[in-house]
């Protein structure tokens, strides 16, 4: 084949539908359960969910979270119970977005959006302070100038943990286990598999569900 015969291919190719889209003006919708840029969030009232526990930096696979707790003062307290995250930090360097995190937390305090385009020009920006990660007054995350976000990155987060609480049972379809969050209130269950469930536990312990004498 001769060069111009190859001229002759692409120019026919600039008249066939196009496969690509129109990246990074329009982004494909994410599922409700994607994994993405951490936040922390607060309660309705405005008080900080986390307790500075350390639960997150324990079970966390790729050692990225640091965390450090410190006492409230009784006359300015941060959260509702004795402890606050003082120091809070994640290395997205390191973060593999698996979650474990989210489950760990016994406040729901820390959860993720669906935002992950970053663009790093410095490695300390992929290191997120407390300041960076805490929502705002709205109770919505603080979008750096390196973010990538889209409507609806900052809705649901996390929803696949709200989907399966309490302890990963299906059977809380319709049970709103979730604590109040700033900007949003308590969010609504969602839709689980309780029915199977509940057959299949009937159907192990030899019972139909029904009571017999």
């Amino acid at each position: 084949m001769g060069y111009l015969d190859g001229f002759k291919v692409t120019f026919n190719r600039l008249f066939d539908e196009r496969v690509t889209g129109d990246y990074p003006n329009q982004k494909r919708p994410k599922p409700e359960r994607f994994h993405g840029r951490h936040v922390l969030n607060r309660y309705e009232d405005g008080m900080e969910k986390c307790i500075g526990c350390e639960l997150c930096a324990g079970v966390c696979p790729a050692k990225c979270i640091y965390v450090r707790g410190a006492d409230n003062r009784p006359d300015e307290p941060v959260s509702p119970g004795e402890r606050f995250g003082y120091v809070y930090e994640i290395n997205y360097l390191r973060c593999i977005h698996c979650d474990l995190c989210v489950e760990a937390c016994p406040t729901e305090a820390i959860t993720e959006t669906k935002m992950f385009e970053f663009s790093f020009a410095n490695r300390l920006d992929a290191i997120y302070t407390k300041d960076e990660l805490l929502v705002d007054d709205d109770g919505r995350p603080k979008k750096q100038p390196w973010e990538l976000w889209h409507e609806g990155d900052d809705l649901n987060t996390s929803g696949w943990m709200r989907a399966t609480a309490s302890a990963g049972r299906a059977a809380q379809e319709g049970r709103a286990e979730w604590s109040g969050e700033l900007g949003y209130g308590v969010r609504a269950p969602e839709v689980g598999q309780s029915a199977a469930l509940e057959a299949s536990e009937a159907a192990e312990s030899g019972t139909t569900g029904e009571e017999h004498d």
